[in-house]
């Protein structure tokens, strides 16, 4: 999980790629017990990226990790441009200061993400949100890495996880957003935010180098 500005590119490119790809998906999920706009907003503020790439300041990963960051915090609308924008501006942060970076590096930033999800958010696990998929996810590669897996085993280990975690919250009850007013009824469906964790791992996971 190691890597250099490069890889950090490959991995911010791809997801943006994803997110855009599964526009009407996302916003499918959503519209279940939501407002139906997670998909749209989300492909708005990547395509952004997309569109601004070379632009970006490249002075180190968490340099540019960052200005990507604020990209999404100020071009997707609702709740979910804050939430992205602050877990990958923690991300972001915890890979500053250097031109490559480590696995704990990569591990250090999922929990400071976390955590600002959290923050903003209002947010506890168990709530069905995104951080439902996010939080195993990033214990089970934690696990990987300490167990000795290379990048890519540890990579698919992520992912694997993400869908797991993704797929259970159809039997929790939202308590966070506007799926919250839905009660009881909001039981049966999983929730788009963990869902589009999971997609977005797979996606990496199957695009990752074989180390």
């Amino acid at each position: 999980m190691s890597g250099t500005i490069t890889d950090v590119e490959r991995v911010v490119h791809t997801l943006s790629q994803v997110v855009v790809a599964n526009e009407k998906y996302f916003g499918e999920l959503d519209a279940v017990v939501g407002d139906g706009d997670f998909g749209y907003s989300l492909a708005r503020g990547f395509e952004i990226v997309l569109k601004n790439w070379d632009g970006y300041d490249r002075g180190d990963p968490g340099v540019f990790v960052t200005k990507v960051a604020m990209t999404l915090s100020s071009r997707i609308g609702g709740t979910s441009g804050p939430i992205w924008g602050t877990a990958l501006l923690r991300m972001g942060m915890a890979l500053k200061g250097s031109p490559t970076f480590e696995a704990a590096d990569v591990v250090r930033g999922l929990r400071a993400a976390i955590e600002g999800i959290k923050t903003r958010g209002q947010a506890e696990l168990g709530e069905k949100t995104l951080l439902d998929a996010l939080s195993p996810a990033t214990d089970a590669l934690e696990a990987a890495i300490a167990d000795g897996a290379n990048q890519s085993e540890a990579m698919r280990a992520f992912a694997t996880t993400a869908r797991g975690a993704a797929e259970a919250t159809s039997t929790m009850q939202a308590m966070r957003g506007r799926a919250a007013y839905t009660g009881e009824r909001s039981i049966g469906s999983v929730d788009a935010g963990a869902m589009a964790v999971a997609v977005l791992a797979e996606a990496l996971a199957d695009t990752w180098p074989i180390d």
